[in-house]
């Protein structure tokens, strides 16, 4: 994921421009990548689990993970 990609999202869900106190505007706070980097790792550690747990049961196939990651968040 690149800032580009957390700034279009950041502005998706609403983010707005704001004023720092030199007067000059961004877009883009640090904070924001930062936070969507946490949420990007932790989503991968998940998926990377249910990928490891389907290992476990061997008649079940890649797509079986792929069916329990896509449908996570609709749960």
């Amino acid at each position: 994921m690149t800032q580009d990609d957390i700034i279009r999202m950041a502005q998706e869900a609403g983010f707005v421009e704001y004023e720092l106190d030199d007067g000059t505007t961004n877009a883009f706070d640090r904070r924001y990548q930062r936070f969507a980097e946490l949420v990007a790792a932790a989503e991968r550690e998940a998926c990377a689990a249910i990928c490891e747990e389907e290992e476990e049961f061997r008649d079940h196939t890649p797509f079986d993970a792929v069916l329990r990651i896509r449908t996570r968040g609709n749960t």
